[in-house]
């Protein structure tokens, strides 16, 4: 019965997750909520590791999930439900859009996802910045201010922010430079 809800709710999210991978984001916090599958600190380390690991981060989030959830079986039900949408839909818009190219309503329809898409992906960014930068657990605890935020997390973001905007070097770099800052400085 697991493997049919997992199924449903990547489905569900592979469906109306627009925007890509990020813009799943928001769908995992609400499924957490839901299912209590994962908390939302296994996002954010379920987030590190579909960045750095190749493939799409949506499909490499819903496979870890998966696992997470039910094992490899888990993985693979969670992933196929994630894809089929996008396989369904990829079909039928390419045999649509071929007569409807020149619509004004679809040309309406795509210029409306496109703030749909970066809604999603900021208050993904927010979620993320809220558990990488935050520290509300020991916040909740000492009720100190100074207590609340993560001082070295948010030193090596601005660091990376402010190198990539500079330099420019591939995301391969900044993944791994994070990842040897972290087991040096123990983040």
């Amino acid at each position: 019965m697991i493997l049919l809800r997992l199924f449903w709710e990547f489905f569900k999210t592979g469906l109306f997750a627009v925007g890509g991978g990020l813009a799943t984001l928001p769908f995992l916090y609400d499924i957490s909520e839901r299912t209590g599958w994962f908390t939302t600190s296994e996002i954010a380390d379920l987030l590190a590791v579909s960045e750095s690991t190749p493939g799409a981060i949506g499909i490499n989030m819903s496979t870890y999930a998966g696992v997470h959830t039910s094992g490899v079986v888990g993985g693979i039900v969670a992933t196929m439900g994630l894809i089929c949408p996008s396989i369904i839909v990829i079909i039928i818009i390419s045999n649509v859009l071929k007569k409807f190219q020149d619509s004004e309503l679809v040309q309406k329809i795509f210029y409306g996802l496109r703030p749909a898409s970066l809604g999603l992906i900021g208050a993904a960014g927010l979620g993320v910045a809220k558990i990488a930068l935050l520290n509300t657990d020991v916040f909740q605890e000492s009720r100190l201010l100074t207590q609340l935020f993560d001082w070295k997390c948010i030193v090596l973001a601005v660091c990376i922010f402010l190198v990539y905007r500079k330099l420019r070097h591939s995301p391969i770099f900044y993944i791994l430079a994070a990842a040897a800052v972290g087991i040096i400085f123990k983040l």
